[in-house]
């Protein structure tokens, strides 16, 4: 489990980036979000715990709710 902080979040697209504590950037898609955290809840500057997954484009966010 990582923590970091919401660094950008376009709730009409629905993703955005996370910024961990040790500075690298996450993207993070609304399907990654907990189901106890809606997109609306996403704020810039918010703080989060998350896991992240690797695919083909890269790492990113899922299970993301608030720490």
């Amino acid at each position: 489990m990582k923590y970091g902080h919401v660094k950008f979040w376009d709730i009409s697209k629905g993703y955005g980036f996370i910024t961990t504590d040790d500075d690298q950037d996450i993207f993070v898609h609304k399907s990654g979000l907990d189901i106890t955290l809606k997109p609306v809840d996403l704020r810039e500057g918010l703080r989060v715990r998350f896991d992240v997954r690797s695919d083909i484009k890269g790492d990113k966010a899922i299970n993301v709710r608030k720490a």
